[in-house]
């Protein structure tokens, strides 16, 4: 039985893979996880707590006296662990350096030290910044326009510096958007879909045009199951999108939910852009379908109603979140600052 160390496990997708990787008996998991406002154990069930494979241990990734200690006892490491929201490293970038960057340079220096499995570092497409050939393949420039976009390249480049000095067997991977159950509600689609139910406005960035690569969360987890499965030997070094190839904009997305509610189209509303926005994200599809043989088997339009029922009828889950202190000073203060600036432009 392979032990399998899943940092930010308790997070969006890190949770959605735990539960997939369970049903694998071959498979014991240990989530680390430091539970800042976006972890949160309610991510999974009483089966899955009280399954004899799965163990939680709370702690920092930044924290070399924890990660030592645990990297003892695993064969492979898939580090979700991170500050993903781009609006908070506007405001504030520091946990963004100390999580996304530094914490995955300790787990990589605690991974070398002993000959492990494989190392599975969860980038992002984000890094790309806007699409400036399409569709983007793994060897597009990388360019980030946020300061987690940035934190999150640098992570990138660090976990291959690794492959390539070390010779250590390591494996990037760059999801493109992911949405699904469990998803923290400040992101655009639980957000939309929580804010139409509250009959509450759907905030759009500057024209709401830009677009994004939507990938189920499902369909993520299943692609990194994957990842883990096949032979170290023919991946490691190598980097890959996980994407759809397809794009859907703000506004279409906006309007799904709306039309789903019957709710008006008046709830929509346009707010000054955010900085460094990235205009258009959509991924090649080619080396993973050569590689893994994996493609993305739910499409948006189904991916999307299940997710909006999913949040209709788990409503004790995300209004929890969006009743805490922590959400509300965040969501007001951000929104609030730009609608000044939305005002201010008329």
């Amino acid at each position: 039985m392979r032990t399998v160390l899943v940092t930010g496990g308790a997070g969006f997708i890190g949770s959605n893979f735990t539960i997939e990787l369970l049903k694998d008996k071959n498979y014991k998991v240990i989530v680390l996880d430091k539970l800042t406002y976006a972890g949160n154990l309610d991510n999974f069930s009483d089966e899955v707590t009280r399954n004899p494979r799965f163990e939680f241990i709370k702690g920092d990734i930044a924290d070399r006296s924890v990660v030592e200690k645990v990297m003892k006892r695993v064969d492979s490491v898939i580090n979700f662990a991170a500050e993903t929201h781009i609006d908070r490293s506007i405001v504030n970038y520091d946990p963004f350096v100390q999580t996304d960057f530094i914490g995955t340079y300790i787990l990589l220096d605690e991974f070398r030290k002993k000959t492990r499995d494989r190392f599975i570092q969860i980038s992002t497409s984000e890094v790309y910044g806007s699409a400036q050939t399409v569709p983007m393949t793994e060897t597009h420039p990388i360019s980030p326009q946020s300061p987690y976009a940035a934190t999150k390249a640098g992570a990138d480049r660090m976990a291959y510096s690794f492959y390539k000095t070390y010779h250590l067997p390591i494996v990037v991977v760059r999801p493109f958007n992911n949405y699904g159950p469990n998803q923290y509600p400040e992101k655009l689609i639980p957000f939309f879909i929580a804010n139409a139910i509250e009959d509450k406005p759907l905030y759009v960035y500057g024209s709401g045009k830009n677009t994004r690569d939507w990938v189920y969360v499902k369909d993520c987890a299943q692609a990194l199951k994957r990842i883990l499965d096949i032979s170290a030997d023919k991946i490691k070094g190598e980097v890959f999108n996980l994407g759809s190839g397809k794009e859907y904009d703000v506004l279409e997305i906006a309007g799904i939910v709306l039309d789903y509610f019957n709710k008006p189209r008046s709830l929509i509303k346009k707010i000054a852009d955010r900085p460094g926005h990235v205009e258009r994200l959509i991924s090649d599809t080619k080396k993973v379908k050569k590689i893994l043989g994996w493609q993305v088997k739910t499409e948006f339009n189904k991916g999307i109603v299940e997710t909006i029922k999913w949040y209709e009828e788990n409503k004790w889950w995300w209004e929890k979140i969006r009743k805490r202190k922590e959400y509300q000073q965040f969501y007001n203060g951000w929104y609030g600052s730009l609608m000044k600036v939305t005002q201010s432009k008329k």
